[in-house]
């Protein structure tokens, strides 16, 4: 006969579809995707799982983000038998990804692990993504923000960015936004259902984890008008320092589509192209047309949006 003990035991140890959000430091990754004799954040989380279930363990991540990109809301999800419940997972694969070097906090974090209904794919049944840039404007770059953000040594115009980033947003073909060299893709259409430009707390640690973009618009919209304001007298003074984010909510991105959104509007704040363009070169379906690809180290997967699991 069978205790209570056992039947637990045998409870846990059956194979469960399970979902995780993760937080990750990308300076120290060659990107998301495994890669031979590479340090990936998809490797070191199939290593400690690997160990934590003592099986090999392959997870599905929602975006291969490149080298040196940071997520605050990554998804991934995997299928295994395990003798702990699932929402123990993440302390116990934590304490594993720790580094003792940096103080007993490691640069890549599960934040959840939930189980899911088998069939579930983390990355095909994804129905969105948001990603935040973050750009420092001052004339003196900051060392220890070297990893985090884009630093740029002039001041940008935002009302003529979101002008030019009005433009962008709905469906179209961004074929002109998408970089050689990723996975080919079967179309070129995606959908951008927002973006929003605002500045930025310095210290706010990029938590912008609005629940929807319909509350950071909310919260932008409350300020600004004193934003608008003090911006013309920044635009005055070069050795204003000022934290600049990008937030870009669509159905899906191309290889370094955000990046190269980034770079094009970035352009269009100095001065360099005019916001009308964004029409144009979205139409030419050009690369050469758009602007440069801004540096990976501004960029952040801040969320993945699902239908209800």
């Amino acid at each position: 006969m069978v205790n209570i003990k056992e039947e637990k035991v045998q409870r846990l140890m059956e194979k469960q579809n399970v979902l995780l959000t993760i937080e990750y430091d990308g300076t120290r990754f060659a990107g998301w995707q495994r890669q031979p004799a590479k340090r990936t954040v998809q490797g070191e989380l199939e290593r400690v799982l690997s160990t934590l279930c003592c099986m090999e363990i392959h997870i599905n991540g929602t975006s291969r983000t490149d080298a040196g990109v940071h997520a605050l809301g990554q998804r991934a999800s995997f299928c295994a038998e395990f003798g702990i419940p699932v929402e123990r997972i993440p302390l116990a694969a934590n304490n594993m990804l720790a580094d003792s070097k940096l103080a007993g906090t490691g640069d890549i974090r599960i934040l959840k692990a939930e189980s899911v209904p088998v069939g579930f794919h983390a990355r095909f049944d994804a129905r969105g993504k948001k990603y935040i840039y973050r750009i420092r404007c001052a004339e003196t770059p900051d060392v220890f923000l070297r990893n985090y953000r884009y630093q740029i040594t002039e001041q940008l115009d935002l009302d003529e960015m979101r002008e030019a980033a009005k433009l962008i947003e709905g469906t179209h073909d961004f074929k002109c936004f998408q970089a050689a060299g990723g996975e080919e893709k079967t179309t070129t259409v995606r959908t951008i259902h927002g973006i929003e430009i605002y500045e930025a707390a310095a210290n706010d640690n990029i938590i912008a984890k609005c629940d929807d973009m319909t509350t950071l618009s909310k919260n932008i919209e409350c300020e600004r008008e004193a934003e608008r304001s003090a911006e013309c007298e920044i635009r005055t003074s070069k050795n204003a320092e000022r934290e600049i984010a990008i937030a870009v909510r669509g159905d899906g991105f191309l290889y370094n589509m955000v990046r190269i959104i980034t770079g094009t509007l970035v352009e269009v704040g100095l001065g360099k192209r005019k916001p009308s363009s964004l029409a144009d070169i979205i139409v030419s379906g050009s690369r050469q047309n758009a602007g440069h690809t801004a540096p990976p180290q501004g960029l952040y997967l801040a969320e993945v949006y699902y239908d209800e699991l």
